[in-house]
């Protein structure tokens, strides 16, 4: 019996340490039943290489976008830069990864002037984001309600899930999607059980985010887009459905959200 169709919505295989074996990456993501991979971006220097991948696999849709580490990345071209790139191609099918993160920097105002105009080019040309949030619910949260209010939120998709039940029925509110990781697979994520069994069922998706987060039993391990099955395995078992049950849901909201074939 073939395995059942499944989309990787976030992974990052343009990383050197994919270069040696990709193609047996891809006949294993293939194996595995994944019908499209979502390759995200985290600065403009990255495109000419995804774009190259987008060529070799014609499974995979991309984003552009600068990430919330990446701020230094960014500069007075760069919004021009982010803008062609989408107009050039129909394969992007998003903005980002942008976000937030004050995990690993503090410099809130420098990633807010970084943020800002991405969410406004989202809006302009109609795409969703992808959201990098990271111990910044509460500074995001503001930024997006604010937005909401002025009716300038964009759509999209929270990956990597990584929050509080709350946090995330307020991202819900504002029409976002989750995305769930291989972290799910882990035993203390607690929170992130919760909010699995909470999720409704069209507002969810499962990935990767490799090469980094491999689920278990690869944990510690390079990630790729052929385990995100044990993401979707494990967020059958949270939510007490069946593994085909949550790869068709994940795959028809995946399709929805990015406008994928």
């Amino acid at each position: 019996m073939s395995n059942p169709p499944l989309i990787d919505s976030h992974c990052h295989i343009v990383f050197r340490n994919f270069e040696d074996d990709l193609d047996d990456v891809s006949k294993r993501w293939r194996e595995t039943g994944l019908v499209s991979l979502l390759h995200a971006c985290v600065e403009p220097a990255e495109i000419p290489a995804i774009r190259a991948l987008a060529d070799r696999f014609s499974e995979m849709r991309y984003s552009v976008g600068v990430h919330p580490l990446d701020t230094n990345h960014w500069d007075d071209s760069t919004v021009e830069i982010l803008r062609n790139a989408a107009l050039e191609d129909k394969r992007v099918v998003a903005i980002g990864e942008l976000g937030l993160d004050l995990f690993r920097e503090d410099n809130l105002q420098q990633q807010l002037d970084v943020l800002r105009p991405q969410l406004d080019l989202a809006e302009e040309l109609n795409l969703p984001i992808i959201v990098h949030c990271r111990d910044a619910a509460k500074a995001m949260l503001k930024e997006l309600e604010l937005r909401r209010s002025s009716g300038k939120c964009p759509r999209g998709v929270m990956h990597c899930w990584g929050g509080t039940p709350e946090e995330m029925r307020r991202f819900l509110e504002l029409g976002f999607y989750i995305s769930f990781s291989g972290i799910v697979t882990f035993p203390k994520a607690d929170l992130i059980h919760e909010c699995v069994r909470q999720v409704p069922e069209d507002r969810f998706l499962v990935e990767t985010d490799c090469p980094f987060l491999a689920p278990k039993p690869f944990r510690g391990k390079r990630n790729e887009p052929s385990y995100v099955q044990h993401v979707a395995k494990k967020v059958a078992e949270l939510r007490g459905q069946t593994f085909e049950a949550i790869a068709k849901k994940t795959t028809e909201n995946a399709r929805i959200l990015f406008g994928l074939p």
